[in-house]
C-alpha cells in the first residue's frame, strides 16, 4: 500500500515563520536565563543617590569597579538606577550629605550613628556581616556553609572577599583566565600542597575544585565525593573474573581497606617526590 503525504506538506511561508519564531524564542530564552535581578534594601532616612556620587571621594575604587564581575549587575538605560556601590553598601544619601562623617548603612562597621531629630545620637546598629550581603544573591552558598565541613566563614575566621574580591577584576583572588589561577587562591593558605613535586597528581592541573567544594560539603576535607568513588571519577576500573582492576592492578581487596589515600597506598594525593604512584 502506498501512502500519500502530499496533503501534509506545509507551505514554505509557514515553515519560514516557524523557523523565525524558533530563533526569536531561543534568543529570548538565552537572554532571560542570563539576566539578574537585585532587590535593593530599604533603609529609613536614606535614599539611593547612584554610584556617581560615590566616585567623588572613592575615585580609585569606582575606576577599578568597571572591571569587576559584579559590575555586570548594574542595569543600563535612562530609567535604570546606577546603584552599583549601593547595592551592597545600602543607600548613601546620608553618607554623602555628611561628607563621609556618617557611614553608609552597610559599611561593615558600626560607625558613627546618625543623629535623631532632637540632636540625640541613636544607638549604633550592629555591623552588617560581609557574608550576609553576599548571601542575598548567593543563597546556595549559604546552604553550603551550613554543611558539616566548610571553610570557617560562618565562624568569623574568614570573609568572602578573601577569596572573592568584589571591587575589581574577576570575583576570584587568582584573577586570571588561566586554568591554574584557581589553584593560586587556595594555595595562599595551603602552601604545602603547592609543591614542587617530582610526581605531580594530574588532578592538580584541573584545579582544586575538581576534588574539593570550597564552600562546604557533607564529606570530610570538603571532598565532592566520598571514599574511593572520588578517585574512580578519573581512574577507570574494569571488572574481570569478579576482580576489580584499576591501572592494570588488581584492587579488589584494596578497595575494602578504605579510601585510596587512607589504605596505605596513595597517601600523597597532591604529589610525591619519590613515588610515581603517589604512595609517599
Amino acid at each position: 500500500m502506498k501512502l500519500n503525504f502530499e496533503g501534509l506538506k506545509r507551505p514554505p511561508a509557514v515553515v519560514a515563520l516557524a523557523g523565525i519564531a524558533a530563533l526569536v524564542f531561543t534568543a529570548i530564552s538565552c537572554r532571560t536565563v542570563n539576566r539578574h535581578a537585585v532587590l535593593l534594601p530599604r533603609v529609613p532616612g536614606a535614599e539611593y543617590v547612584g554610584s556617581k556620587e560615590c566616585e567623588q571621594c572613592h575615585e580609585e575604587i569606582c575606576r577599578d569597579f568597571v572591571t569587576a564581575d559584579h559590575a555586570r549587575l548594574i542595569a543600563e538605560g535612562p530609567r535604570a538606577l546606577p546603584a552599583g556601590c549601593e547595592s551592597c553598601h545600602g543607600p548613601g544619601s546620608a553618607h554623602s550629605e555628611s561628607g563621609g562623617e556618617i557611614l553608609p548603612p552597610y559599611s561593615f562597621t558600626a560607625g558613627r550613628p546618625p543623629a535623631s531629630g532632637r540632636g540625640l545620637r541613636l544607638a549604633a546598629p550592629p555591623a552588617r556581616a560581609t557574608e550576609t550581603v553576599c548571601y542575598e544573591c548567593h543563597a546556595n552558598v549559604r546552604g553550603q556553609f551550613n554543611l558539616p565541613h566548610h571553610h570557617p566563614v560562618p565562624e568569623g575566621e574568614m570573609t568572602c572577599w578573601e577569596c572573592h574580591p568584589p571591587h575589581q577584576g574577576r570575583a576570584r583572588a587568582g584573577g586570571s583566565t588561566l586554568l591554574r589561577s584557581e589553584n593560586e587562591t587556595c594555595l595562599q593558605c595551603h602552601p604545602a600542597q603547592r609543591g614542587p613535586f617530582v610526581f605531580e597528581h594530574e588532578a592538580m592541573r584541573e584545579g582544586c575544585t575538581t576534588c574539593h567544594q570550597p564552600h562546604g560539603t557533607i564529606q570530610a576535607k570538603m571532598l565532592t565525593v566520598r571514599d574511593a568513588n572520588l578517585c574512580l571519577k578519573c581512574h577507570f576500573q574494569q571488572v574481570r573474573g569478579g576482580a576489580v582492576w584499576i591501572g592494570g592492578s588488581d584492587h579488589t581487596a584494596r578497595l575494602r581497606q578504605g579510601t585510596c589515600w587512607t589504605a596505605g597506598c596513595h597517601e600523597a594525593v597532591h604529589g610525591s617526590r619519590v613515588s610515581s604512584s603517589l604512595r609517599f
